[in-house]
């Protein structure tokens, strides 16, 4: 295709347009027809498709030929407009609604003029409930595999939060329910609450945006969830796959009390604590006052008994050990030990004297054979030992000589003498 790029005046050259995207540039642009009409040429190739959404926007108009919806994804921000002829419309067997499921067998179109793409419908079907719960439930094992639900990861929740997070409907009796029995069980509780859509096409966006603020408050120790029983259908946005890991990812314990105890939607799962209702919630986030005042009473008494036995038991293990006899009269203990050593004493006294008696006849006997081997008792019979001059005994009269001294011993006394003869 060839265009002019200038005005068709004379003296201007007739240049031709790029036949390829990549060959256009800042001088040889192609212009918006141009561009418009390949996306709607390549848009026309493309096949009938079938597509999956919520209808988010339609009012029937019964006297247009043509009825227009409005298809949303149900996990992100992107829609697309859907046409259909009226009579293929009227011939469904149920007309689909706002917020009802649906899959289009559909052809894209480019508009050139609105530059805008929509669907052509050629049939429209609701989702049944048993597709969706079938739905539901391949989602929630692909969520088990990969470990969402498990135990292990869920935390505890706070014995006494200053602050609860709580997400519901507008005026809804859900948030009447948690705040109401809440603050009857601990008044002190403070609240931040986010009141968005519940249900709906808006559901998913709002309760998520809502989570995301509340775990981003570090004044918030506990998140809750709360919305009151409802259809299949209503309770599907606490199902979507989107929710369900906003919730996971959450650092703050969340309290999950959706729908009734029958109704289990993916939510309940993954949170860290279910309630079967937003009442049961409001006990499980709280304690009651009268409750835990019942029990810091009964633990007192418990401590004062236990405090009481132990006092009585001690007491009566003091009485019996006072009551024994060293106890009772202390010098008893002392007495015994006092004749004791008196016995002992006095047979170390009798050993001792036997000792000495013996001993003292040993001594005796062996005086009388000293006595009679000593040379005292030989002078007794008048013998006399006479010594030199130098100390030695006199034996023969040659060892001295007249004029020599000497030295006599007797048995009582001694005597010096001169010697003035010997006799050999």
């Amino acid at each position: 295709m060839t265009d002019a790029t200038g005005p068709d005046t004379p003296g201007h050259d007739v240049q031709p347009l790029p036949e390829r995207a990549a060959e256009t540039t800042a001088e040889r642009p192609w212009p918006v027809r141009l561009l418009s009409s390949k996306i709607r040429d390549y848009v026309a190739r493309m096949s009938p498709v079938w597509v999956e959404g919520q209808v988010i926007e339609h009012t029937y108009r019964r006297t247009s030929g043509m009825q227009f919806l409005t298809l949303r994804d149900t996990d992100v921000e992107a829609s697309l407009p859907v046409n259909m002829l009226t009579r293929a419309f009227d011939g469904l067997d149920a007309r689909p609604e706002v917020g009802d499921h649906v899959v289009v067998h559909a052809k894209p179109e480019f508009w050139i003029k609105a530059g805008r793409m929509s669907l052509r419908a050629a049939a429209i079907r609701q989702v049944g409930v048993g597709e969706l719960l079938a739905r539901i439930e391949q989602l929630r094992r692909v969520l088990a595999a990969e470990g969402l639900f498990d135990v292990g990861r869920k935390r505890p929740l706070p014995f006494l939060p200053a602050v609860v997070g709580l997400v519901c409907g507008r005026e809804s009796k859900a948030e009447h329910d948690v705040v109401v029995n809440a603050r009857a069980r601990w008044p002190q509780v403070r609240f931040e609450i986010r009141e968005v859509a519940v249900q709906g096409v808006n559901a998913v966006a709002e309760v998520s945006q809502a989570v995301s603020e509340l775990d981003a408050d570090p004044s918030v120790e506990v998140i809750v969830l709360a919305r009151g029983g409802g259809s299949v259908e209503d309770l599907l946005p606490f199902s979507n796959e989107a929710l369900v890991r906003r919730v996971s990812a959450c650092t703050t314990p969340v309290v999950s009390a959706i729908g009734h105890e029958t109704d289990t939607p993916l939510v309940d799962l993954v949170a860290d604590h279910r309630a079967s209702t937003p009442t049961d919630a409001a006990k499980c986030v709280v304690p009651d006052v009268a409750e835990e005042r019942q029990r810091v009473a009964q633990a007192r008494q418990r401590m004062r008994g236990a405090v009481q036995g132990l006092l009585q038991r001690e007491q009566h293990g003091l009485d019996a050990v006072r009551s024994r006899p060293v106890l009772a009269r202390p010098e008893t203990m002392v007495e015994g030990r006092e004749a004791q050593v008196a016995e002992r004493l006095r047979h170390a006294r009798h050993l001792l004297q036997a000792a000495l008696l013996t001993a003292s006849g040993d001594v005796g006997r062996l005086a009388a054979q000293v006595r009679a081997l000593s040379p005292a008792s030989t002078l007794e019979r008048g013998y006399a030992v006479v010594q030199r001059g130098d100390g030695a005994v006199v034996r023969a009269a040659d060892e001295v000589f007249p004029g020599d001294g000497v030295h006599v011993r007797l048995a009582a006394g001694a005597l010096d003498a001169e010697v003035t003869s010997t006799t050999p």
